[in-house]
């Protein structure tokens, strides 16, 4: 690890929603925080500064994951100002329904460069610059086992991103970086409920035996265990973390 007593995690999309959340609760473990936003700049900053007045330690770092640069600029931003990075978390994700006869090109080109695209280039920079004893944690999701009509293309992605968590596993385990993923069902975001009415919400809700949505600061805390040292030994697993609904 970077340092023995303060270890170093980038959250990619953590200007709000479950990131935020993951920002959250690291910060909250002791470890200094990278918070990632592409557009939000004013919630990043806010959660950056709120971070460091109760003591911690967090910057606010502007990147788009899709393209070449954004995720490389996380990284020299981590090793300029806290020497280093032991965990990256891909959490930067877009979701946009459609059936697949309705997808139009666009949608599926920024769902493809943001959800698959964004992971391949945080796990690549990961596989090269992360310190060895580090975590690398995506996002899946639990639509990838239900099959849900109008989730195709979001649902290839997140497929996409278990096969390289399983592969990148094997990769690197001789440095003893762990790669996993969490697969969250519906969680109580913005990203979710959007254009969603309350009875369709209140339906999705009743479908899970815990008869709620997830709330974000559930996610956090898997997302918290597979950074933390008492998760060592889970490697090349996907965490379905869904209240029971699959």
């Amino acid at each position: 690890m970077t340092d023995e007593k303060q270890r170093v995690a980038i959250v990619t999309g953590a200007s709000r929603g479950i990131g935020a959340a993951i920002v959250e609760r690291l910060a909250s473990d002791g470890m200094a925080v990278i918070v990632n936003y592409a557009h939000s700049r004013e919630p990043a900053e806010r959660l950056a500064a709120e971070i460091e007045r109760a003591g911690g330690k967090a910057l606010a770092v502007e990147a788009n994951v899709a393209s070449t640069d954004g995720v490389p600029l996380l990284f020299d931003a981590a090793e300029r100002t806290f020497g280093g990075v032991d965990i990256l978390v891909n959490n930067a994700g877009i979701m946009e329904f459609a059936p697949l006869a309705d997808v139009s090109d666009e949608a599926l080109e920024r769902q493809i460069a943001i959800n698959l695209g964004g992971v391949v280039r945080g796990m690549r920079e990961g596989a090269r610059r992360l310190s060895d004893g580090g975590r690398i944690i995506s996002f899946s999701s639990s639509v990838v086992g239900l099959y849900q009509p109008s989730y195709g293309i979001y649902a290839a992605t997140k497929a996409a991103t278990e096969a390289l968590t399983h592969i990148l596993a094997k990769e690197l385990g001789q440095r003893a970086i762990t790669v996993n993923a969490v697969a969250p069902g519906p969680v109580e975001t913005e990203l979710f409920t959007k254009g969603k009415s309350n009875e369709q919400i209140a339906v999705i809700s009743r479908m899970n035996p815990l008869g709620r949505l997830g709330r974000p600061r559930d996610i956090a805390d898997v997302v918290a265990f597979l950074a933390g040292p008492d998760s060592g030994w889970v490697n090349g697993q996907v965490i379905r973390a869904n209240g029971g609904v699959i």
